[in-house]
């Protein structure tokens, strides 16, 4: 992390208009960073030891990397960073760009529990790579985390941030719903371009999109399982778990919806709960789980979609056996850095 030294430095270049150019606020463009599109979260690969497996990473950036994403979002929930060391969070942002198609953004979770620690963070982040930031609310405090104190941090992330920020509310994790007003008042902020909202709340989400008409504000849903509804109500795009293992009918849904054809996105939608819910289960291992959810897809419907299966990312090796897939959930096994069972899903 940056020493104090640093942070002094850092405060006085960012006051100056310190910038860099993926269309941020001090880019002198006049309109904020464009983040409409599909972003499968990606995950991070553990070996038998416990340890990054970074190969495995850069294999599975390859695999996605053949879908029409508009980009990638790394360290978020789905990257569990809460396991990771800082370094280690740099080093899979760093390697992730590298592996990555040059023209995909790059959102990088870089979220911590204070202001400072977020704001270093994200600038770290944008040094090896990252396009823009997203951050996550503060939780360990949440029972002082009011509309004031929210409005307050991630001003100031964003007022020293070299890259836009986008703000994510996912209360299933956080315990804390990132408050309407709050984001209102946070999208006037020149540096903050967007929200990812987990919440699932639809209602919620055409409510931000209505009141932050006027602003240059972009709205993502955190899950497939509702894209349909979020772009039904002015969301821009999704950030979804299970484009990792069916992006290429993530991609197609994003396309329908974009084109106005409702009654045909309304089938694949509705085709996608399944799959999207079967992602999520916890009694089946992660092999059962993706014939489950590739099953459900395929079944027959007049709608006609790709009924192989795509290419499947790696989630790491357990028990010694190389070539198994790691299973955080269900599997029996717990989480090889935590000894607890993750509460996320690993697609």
């Amino acid at each position: 992390m940056l020493g104090r030294g640093v942070w002094s430095s850092l405060r006085q270049g960012l006051s100056r208009g310190l910038s860099r150019k993926v269309g941020g606020w001090a880019s002198g463009e006049g309109r904020k960073m464009d983040i409409a599109g599909i972003y499968p979260p990606v995950t991070t690969p553990f070996t038998a030891i416990a340890e990054v497996d970074y190969g495995k990473l850069e294999e599975n950036l390859h695999k996605l990397g053949s879908f029409p994403f508009r980009g990638f979002v790394v360290q978020g929930s789905n990257g569990e960073f809460p396991f990771l060391t800082s370094i280690e969070r740099l080093e899979v942002v760093s390697r992730v760009r590298q592996a990555m198609p040059k023209d995909k953004l790059l959102l990088a979770g870089s979220g911590c529990e204070s202001t400072q620690a977020t704001v270093e963070m994200t600038v770290s982040m944008a040094q090896v790579g990252a396009d823009a930031a997203i951050v996550v609310t503060p939780c360990f405090y949440r029972g002082r985390m009011s509309s004031a104190a929210l409005i307050h941090h991630y001003t100031k992330v964003a007022d020293l941030s070299p890259i836009p920020v986008v703000l994510y509310s996912v209360p299933a994790n956080t315990g804390l719903d990132l408050p309407v007003d709050a984001v209102v008042t946070l999208s006037q902020h020149p540096n903050i371009v967007g929200i990812k909202d987990s919440g699932g709340d639809v209602t919620r989400m055409g409510l931000i999109v209505h009141k932050t008409g006027r602003q240059d504000f972009q709205v993502l849903a955190g899950s497939a399982g509702f894209l349909l509804a979020s772009y039904a109500v002015g969301a821009v795009g999704g950030v979804c778990a299970l484009a990792n293992v069916l992006g290429a009918q993530v991609c197609q849904l994003e396309r329908l919806c974009l084109t106005g054809q409702w009654e045909d996105a309304q089938k694949l939608q509705h085709r996608l709960i399944e799959p999207n819910t079967a992602m999520k289960q916890r009694a089946a291992p992660w092999e059962e789980r993706m014939c489950a959810a590739v099953l459900a897809l395929c079944m027959p419907s007049c709608l006609t979609l790709h009924s192989v299966p795509p290419p499947v990312p790696t989630l790491g090796t357990h028990s010694g056996m190389p070539g198994t897939p790691f299973c955080c959930l269900g599997c029996g096994l717990s989480h090889p850095r935590s000894g607890l069972m993750s509460p996320y899903c690993p697609a």
